[in-house]
């Protein structure tokens, strides 16, 4: 008897230790919380768990924010972050200012936050993108948060602001600058990350391939729609595999390579 549960003990340990050393996917940038994904979020969720994908949930403005909130309290897989998007900022900045601060202990992040002009009509609006930005910002830098930051059309702009705050765990998500961009934002420290567009397109391969090793993430930005082999599909988490399979190719390495090398940049990205 005692021998079969020596037995039974060992198998036990062996199983714990194969599921702690499995390496774990992550999308670092998706809208999870998006009304899109709501009628099936269970099925959302048990998928995470089967893939063994860990999600940084992004949110648009303060509803979406507590939305967010709500959402990571049904799976620690997701990892919340909140925040107004450059698309937003006519919000309620200082209601996001407190949630920060009030949840401060459960939070991932701080984001979507950045400048796009874009969603801009005058110069009023850009000043008031740069004071939400910066603001939240300094929340992120007080609260020692990661930030995700969105730079389209913007990213001059945005690496000169950010010389006056901490690059160290801030991702420059869906980077798409020049090469010469690119440079700079690795010599500032930078994490980018690069989505299912890089599975087709060369120019996203290009850059991928001329980052820094240690700050190359991946994400879905779901639920955005891809042309090409996604046959305009919202994106949805199950495309991480594809985007690190792809990554894996750019990189040279296998995709088990690939894969504990971005949850190794994850981690160092999310400060854990």
């Amino acid at each position: 008897m005692s021998e079969k549960i020596s037995l039974r003990n060992r198998f036990i340990q062996t199983i714990l230790r194969i599921d702690k050393e499995m390496t774990w996917y992550f999308d670092s940038h998706i809208h999870l919380s998006d009304p899109h994904y709501s009628s099936d979020m269970d099925f959302t969720l048990q998928e995470m768990e089967f893939l063994k994908i860990k999600a940084c949930c992004v949110s648009m403005d303060a509803e979406n924010s507590l939305q967010t909130l709500e959402l990571a309290k049904k799976s620690n897989l997701v990892l919340p972050f909140i925040g107004i998007h450059p698309e937003c900022t006519n919000d309620d900045l200082e209601k996001v200012v407190d949630l920060i601060e009030n949840n401060h202990d459960t939070l991932a992040g701080i984001g979507e936050i950045g400048l796009d002009p874009t969603y801009t009509n005058n110069d009023e609006d850009s000043k008031r993108q740069t004071v939400v930005f910066e603001t939240l910002l300094s929340c992120a830098e007080k609260s020692h948060k990661p930030v995700s930051i969105h730079s389209r059309k913007s990213l001059d702009d945005i690496l000169q602001i950010m010389t006056s705050y901490n690059t160290e765990h801030a991702l420059l998500h869906w980077f798409d600058g020049s090469k010469k961009q690119l440079q700079k934002a690795m010599d500032m420290g930078f994490f980018v990350s690069f989505g299912p567009v890089m599975i087709y397109a060369n120019d996203k391969q290009t850059l991928l391939s001329k980052s820094d090793e240690s700050k190359i993430l991946v994400e879905t930005d779901g639920p955005v729609r891809f042309s090409r082999c996604f046959e305009m599909k919202s994106a949805q988490i199950s495309f991480i595999p594809s985007v690190i399979f792809a990554a894996s190719k750019v990189l040279g390495k296998s995709f088990d390579d690939t894969a504990s090398l971005l949850e190794k940049n994850s981690n160092s990205y999310l400060g854990i």
